[in-house]
């Protein structure tokens, strides 16, 4: 099992607001950065800790993929909606993509293909 994740970003205080609209709409803050102070080197998103991380230490702009996982078909629908509005670019509007996987996706300012799942129903 996964602890926690993250990707490289060209420029972090413009993914934070990215991130900070996406992922806030699947009840993830964030809940630490580093260093501590006005500009950053990198944020960790999570409720207790860190789960997902954004940096500028690891290589940006090469296209990955990473799912959250939402607690229902609303938490899906706000997640790309909240990242449209901070910046996203849709890419994959939300809807039953199989039995099971109700998802949606959208496109970090790096090009990252992020997604929002509920694996309910």
């Amino acid at each position: 099992m996964t602890d926690h994740t993250g990707i490289g970003v060209a420029d972090v205080a413009r993914s934070a607001a990215f991130y900070d609209g996406a992922l806030g709409a699947l009840g993830l803050a964030r809940v630490m950065q580093m260093p501590e102070g006005a500009e950053t080197d990198g944020i960790g998103y999570g409720e207790d800790y860190p789960v997902f991380w954004i940096d500028h230490f690891h290589p940006h702009s090469v296209k990955q993929h990473t799912a959250f996982a939402a607690r229902t078909r609303a938490e899906v629908d706000a997640f790309h909606s909240a990242a449209l509005r901070a910046g996203g670019t849709d890419n994959g509007a939300p809807g039953q993509r199989r039995p099971g996987y109700y998802a949606a996706f959208v496109l970090d300012p790096d090009g990252n293909n992020i997604e929002a799942v509920y694996r309910g129903e």
